[in-house]
């Protein structure tokens, strides 16, 4: 039994998450426009039609942009906080908008989606996880602190979908303005990579088989320098980048632990290409 997960884009750019089984799937956060949303689920062979819902983290653009295009185009609902709906200027007579509470799963077919708080200049953010077939997925990103829900969410994961946005050194001297420094390293800015990586060593669970680190910044990161921090510490756990240019190749996620629960399932030739350029480059 498993679930299959993919990053369709991650970064200040647009964020989108694509989580699902064998009959339907959900998209966490819609960031991109609607028609590169659908090209880069049709490069990856998944099946638009199995998506029956976006679940929307915050209301910051480059999560939301593509949202109600999507809802619309394919009839399926929108599932996000009150505070987001005020703060993202959904439409009022958007009849797709289901308002969700923190700690009320929603169940999607045979997926159960949990939404809890956390800690973002936002309206009222939440996080998310999905689970079915007996597996965990997480989405962690735009988090100011790994705060308890945060740790106490992510010791469930089979796979998590981690943000790594900031080098501390990188950000330190780059040149961003210091009131943008000061919020992106505050407790309702973004995780850099020593915190991330302090929440893997310190509460990952033994079943985590695959961390893919997400919301990397362009500016203030480097693709080669986080991957290289958290290879030191795998215990067994397969590490990635999300990309902020293209679509992860597509994992299938078992319950049973490590690298033998991740399996490839498919990576486009040319797609595989642009990845490795990418990584390369960094």
């Amino acid at each position: 039994m498993s679930l299959f997960i993919s990053s369709l884009n991650s970064g200040s750019n647009g964020n989108c998450y694509y989580i699902g089984n064998e009959q339907e799937a959900v998209l966490i956060d819609a960031g991109l426009t609607c028609r590169e949303t659908e090209n880069r689920v049709i490069r990856s062979r998944l099946n638009f039609a199995k998506i029956k819902a976006i679940f929307i983290t915050h209301e910051h653009s480059d999560h939301t942009r593509g949202a109600e295009v999507i809802s619309r185009k394919y009839q399926i609902p929108i599932y996000l906080s009150p505070g987001t709906f005020k703060g993202g200027r959904f439409q009022e007579n958007n009849g797709f908008i289901r308002f969700l509470g923190s700690y009320s799963p929603v169940q999607v077919g045979n997926l159960t989606v949990n939404a809890f708080p956390k800690k973002h200049d936002a309206a009222e953010p939440q996080s998310f996880t999905v689970t079915g077939n007996g597996v965990t997925i997480g989405v962690f990103t735009d988090l100011g602190k790994p705060c308890k829900n945060v740790i106490n969410n992510f010791k469930l994961c089979n796979a998590a979908f981690l943000e790594a946005n900031y080098d501390e050194e990188m950000l330190e001297k780059g040149g961003y303005p210091q009131y943008l420094k000061d919020r992106i390293r505050s407790d309702h800015g973004h995780l850099s990579n020593y915190q991330a990586l302090e929440l893997f060593i310190q509460h990952k669970s033994k079943n985590l088989s695959h961390l893919l680190l997400s919301h990397l910044s362009q500016d203030n990161n480097n693709p080669h320098i986080a991957r290289e921090l958290f290879n030191r510490h795998t215990q067994g756990t397969i590490i990635s980048v999300a990309s902020r240019h293209v679509e992860s190749q597509v994992f299938q996620i078992t319950g049973t632990g490590f690298p033998g629960s991740l399996n490839k399932v498919h990576a486009p030739s040319a797609n595989a290409v642009q990845m490795k350029l990418f990584s390369d480059s960094q």
